[in-house]
């Protein structure tokens, strides 16, 4: 047989592991590379995944988009790089081997040992690179997997060295001193672009304290606080200048906003309050010797929550930081990195925030203090890699100043196209309000900060390459292995003005790691060529990359797409634009497609904790590679999506109309002995034609859809064509291919191969598989080694006319759905109103609708139900309401333009009455925009009995299939005898079911046997 056989249903797993292998075996993707080599370039550059744990489900959806637009660029014939990234250092890899070693604080890693953490830490990635590296591979994702970018090489450390000197030079970097989001337990501050979405719903104390007045007997300030552990560090009090305050008959100063039920003895506007000394809440700690509290004013005083005066503790909060420079506000700072309290805070000395919060609310119960202790749910921000919830304290910083290059980055974006395009508007918002960039990170696995500052001189100097630093090294170059602590932590270098000094000891953001990719993975401003040069340092051993030259610089930047999930406008898309901007006054990229969460099936986030989460090994082993990707795809970009088991047997079941159609070509061509291949037959029929010229529109469709990044054309556009074939063209030509007719073969093996190459990039696996089935013998072994084809001009006018057939045929089966009449239910009459083209198609109409005469008119058999609108006309109408009711009701009316009606010589416009069209008795009808069909209901004896014989030629058949038997099994029928005026009609059963006898006898059922 030409043709091998198709299984009745697709065994996605066992066929993806088979395709899998064959791939390797046969080297397809090794092909493909050679076959574009020298080609046009299609430059992409991956965004890196942190090789931390194995990937999630929502990994595999930027994963397949980023796959899925690589394979279309092959096949249109672009020359790729393939590289596939792996981020590395910072936090993320850090928490997760703190976890594994049972470490929980920064003094614990420190008795560890450095060297030895940090060797845990190269040693996990280099486990979960893996790992992923085998789950991509199993998702489909064709990458060049021995060369890799590790953010971690000591290359890629000496160009982001390379950035910060220029931003240095540029009088950018500085140290800034400010109160900073902090995690107390990664004992680091955070970005701003960290922060955002790190927000979670947490209960907090909400406690409403009582600040006594000084020199006012009986008088106190009452302030609202959701974090009680922050009152022993309280320095001043803020009002709204222009608010208006009162006082209780208890002696409290509220604002009168705030408690407006309250009976005030006394009303003063806020700046009268200005001034006012008080006693703090904690004035006997040391901490607070010498502090005196005062009320300041502040225009930004909420009014919307709280007592509209706020307790101001400039050591623990940003806005309190800023308040205490405008009014010289001496500044406490209680906790350390590990947000435990110093010393001077007394009892409080040695505890956390948390068990501190417990024992203010004591104490000051204890005092009279607390005027009412509850608490609140709301929205905290909390670390991103630990959810421990952050706190403010003040640090010393290093920052990249962000004023300078803002317009440049937005004029840089301007040049990008963003898919969806709204997008481009969140990346713009982001530049304009984005604050300096923290760079620092008090950690140890991560980029070391290249700053050494002089105390003789006061210079900073930063060393911008390891050429610098081996230059100005004064020792322990000779135990510098990598560009990691605690190694480049013993390497000093000398000052210009002469002093030995050494690095800071913090470490980079992550994302300057990641954001300097366009640039060291390409070789930019390198003048030669460095076989394996990219694999230097902690990457050594684990990719094979090479350090291009400049030249392959400028021919691969910047990238021609891009793609992450949306949250990435604030951190890679952010940090590439950041550098890039900097160093060459351009965007890293000129086209963006990114997407939004992956949620459980029932719109819930995944967590591990809900006992929700898939992760992304279970996912392929459960559902299948394609069926994912063919989810992914489907699914508009900018909303959330819904993942799961449901979802996905839907999607299979969808797909099942593809691989029945390719079966039944299979089953038909291998009865014959059809041989694929060669050129259009020239005997084709007008139904051919139409499949020919709907194949050619398919890869127009298709190729507009890949060529602007929109996933979502190109599963409408392909399954709209599955549909077409499926239920159009094979159903409409069944009896061609029961005759062997080749023509219709041929015409049916084009546009199935068709289909399979345009679906290819989507569905890679299903796809080789039905190719190797389908392909001629001179074809290509896969699918991905075919060219594309070219999109021809094509007959719009014939494919409008079937398509105005088809959307006749869709209303007629709709409206004798609606009519409860089954479609073997022959009719007799339908009429259809509005056809152009389709006119010529009557028999086809007639065939599909099973109705023996189809007309082409206006439909006379609708009526039109004219209602009052109540609302509207019972207040005008008032008694004559019931005459116009019963006048509507009985049809005695008027139309009028604009579609109003006349009733008892009186106009309603179409705001007064409501009116329907349905059918009239004895006709059921359905519409759209310009198309009306109507079918008559009623049945005669000589329509029942026709509706009975195709209701057994159903009922035939299927045992037949049931049975087993093949497509050209003959068989003998026995029916009960009440079903012998069916034999009316006995010839045409035996064609329908390959009959060669048919008589009856006594059985309750019909009977077959094979031949």
């Amino acid at each position: 047989m030409p043709f091998e056989p198709l299984t009745q249903y697709p065994d996605h797993l066992a066929l993806e592991e088979e395709i899998l292998a064959w791939w390797d075996d046969e080297a397809i993707f090794d092909q493909l590379r050679e076959r574009n080599r020298g080609g046009p370039t299609f430059s992409f550059m991956d965004g890196p995944i942190t090789a931390n744990n194995p990937m999630g489900a929502h990994h595999c959806w930027g994963r397949t988009l980023k796959d899925l637009f690589q394979r279309y660029k092959a096949l249109r014939g672009f020359d790729q790089r393939y590289q596939n990234g792996f981020d590395c250092q910072g936090l993320w890899v850090e928490v997760g081997v703190e976890r594994s070693l049972g470490l929980n604080s920064k003094r614990e890693i420190e008795e560890y040992g450095l060297a030895e953490f940090n060797e845990r830490c190269k040693e996990r990635v280099a486990e979960f690179a893996e790992i992923i590296t085998n789950q991509c591979r199993r998702l489909g994702m064709w990458m060049d997997w021995d060369n890799d970018y590790y953010t971690f090489s000591d290359t890629n450390i000496a160009y982001i060295w390379g950035f910060l000197k220029e931003c240095h030079a540029r009088g950018w970097l500085y140290k800034g001193h400010r109160s900073v989001e902090w995690c107390p337990r990664c004992g680091t501050s955070l970005s701003q672009h960290e922060l955002i979405n790190s927000y979670e719903e947490l209960t907090h104390p909400s406690l409403y304290v009582r600040f006594p007045i000084k020199g006012r007997e009986g008088e106190s300030l009452v302030v609202w606080t959701t974090t009680p552990w922050t009152l022993p560090a309280n320095v001043a009090a803020a009002v709204k200048p222009d608010a208006e305050y009162g006082l209780t008959k208890e002696g409290d100063w509220w604002a009168v906003e705030r408690n407006a039920d309250a009976a005030f003895v006394r009303r003063a506007r806020g700046d009268e309050l200005v001034g006012l000394e008080y006693e703090g809440p904690f004035d006997s700690l040391p901490a607070q010797k010498g502090v005196v509290h005062r009320v300041i004013p502040w225009d930004d005083v909420t009014l919307s929550e709280g007592t509209g005066i706020v307790h101001i503790a400039p050591g623990c909060g940003a806005e309190d930081f800023e308040l205490s420079r405008v009014h010289d506000l001496p500044v406490l700072m209680p906790i350390n990195e590990a947000g435990i309290f110093y010393e001077p805070y007394g009892e409080f000395e040695g505890r956390s925030t948390e068990d501190v919060e417990k024992l203010v609310v004591v104490e000051l119960e204890r005092r009279s203090r607390l005027v009412e202790a509850g608490s609140i749910i709301h929205r905290y921000p909390v670390c991103w890699r630990c959810a421990t919830p952050l706190v403010f304290r003040i640090a010393d910083d290093w920052l990249i100043r962000a004023d300078e290059i803002r317009q440049p980055m937005l004029d840089a974006n301007a040049t990008v196209k963003w898919t969806p395009d709204f997008y481009s508007k969140r990346m713009d918002d982001w530049l304009r309000n984005m604050d300096d960039w923290n760079i620092s990170r008090r950690r140890y696995f991560g980029l070391p900060l290249p700053f050494y500052p002089c105390d003789s001189c006061g210079r900073l100097t930063v060393i911008g390459s390891l050429e610098e630093l081996r230059e100005r090294a004064t020792g322990g170059l000779d135990q510098l292995k990598e560009l990691h602590r605690p190694w480049i932590d013993e390497v000093p270098i000398a000052c210009e003005c002469g002093t030995e000094v050494r690095r800071v000891q913090e470490v980079g953001d992550a994302w300057l790691d990641a954001g300097i990719v366009p640039f060291s993975t390409l070789g930019w401003q390198n003048p030669e060529w460095i076989e394996h040069g990219y694999a230097t340092g902690a990457a050594a051993g684990l990719t094979g990359a090479d350090l291009p030259d400049h030249a392959y610089w400028e021919k691969w930047f910047p990238a021609d797409w891009v793609s992450e999930m949306r949250e990435q406008i604030r951190l890679w898309f952010y940090s590439q634009s950041f550098m890039s901007v900097t160093l060459t006054g351009r965007s890293p990229y000129k086209a963006v497609l990114t997407y939004e969460k992956l949620l459980d099936e029932h719109g819930r986030e995944m967590h591990r904790s809900w006992g929700n989460s898939i992760d992304a090994a279970e996912a392929l082993e459960n559902i299948g590679a394609d069926v994912i990707r063919f989810m992914f795809c489907e699914h508009v970009p900018s909303q959330n999506l819904k993942f799961g088991y449901a979802p996905a047997g839907e999607i299979k079941r969808r797909l099942l109309t593809l691989w029945n159609s390719v079966k039944f070509f299979v089953d038909y061509a291998n009865i014959v002995g059809f041989s694929p291949g060669g050129e259009a037959p020239p005997d084709l029929q007008p139904l051919d034609h139409w499949l020919l010229e709907r194949t050619e529109q398919l890869v127009a469709e298709m190729t507009e859809a890949y060529e602007r990044y929109w996933t979502p054309a190109l599963i409408r556009s392909f399954e709209s064509f599955v549909d077409d074939l499926s239920n159009w063209y094979i159903r409409r030509s069944r009896r061609r291919f029961w005759d062997g007719d080749e023509v219709a073969l041929w015409t049916l093996w084009h546009a199935l191969v068709r289909s399979v190459q345009m679906i290819a990039p989507v569905m890679p696996f299903l796809a080789d598989f039905l190719w190797r089935t389908l392909r001629a013998d001179d074809a290509p072994e896969s699918v991905f080694l075919q060219p594309w084809p070219e999109v021809r001009q094509t007959d719009d006018g014939l494919l409008a006319e079937v398509a105005e057939v088809r959307r006749i045929v869709e209303l007629g089966r709709q409206a004798r759905g609606d009519a409860g009449l089954k479609l073997r239910q022959p009719l007799r009459r339908l009429v259809v109103q509005g056809a152009g083209p389709a006119q010529g198609h009557a028999g086809e109409i007639a065939e599909e609708l099973r109705v023996k005469e189809v007309e082409f008119g206006p439909v006379e058999a609708t009526e039109l139900r004219v209602k009052p609108n109540l609302p509207v006309l019972g207040p005008k109408l008032g008694k004559e309401l019931g005459a116009i009711r019963a006048a509507l009701l009985a049809g005695e009316f008027e139309q009028l333009e604009g579609g109003g009606v006349r009733v008892n010589g009186r106009d309603f416009t179409s705001d007064e009455v409501l009116v329907e069209r349905g059918a009239r008795e004895g006709w059921a009808l359905a519409e759209d925009d310009s198309l009306t069909v109507a079918v008559t209901t009623e049945l005669d004896d000589e329509l029942r009995l026709e509706g009975r014989v195709l209701d057994l030629i159903h009922q035939l058949n299927t045992m037949r299939k049931d049975a087993g038997l093949a497509l050209t099994d003959r068989i003998r029928v026995t029916l009960p005898e009440r079903d012998s005026d069916l034999l009316r009609h006995e010839a045409w059963i035996k064609e329908e079911v390959l009959a060669t006898e048919i008589r009856t006898d006594g059985d309750k059922e019909p009977q077959i046997t094979k031949v």
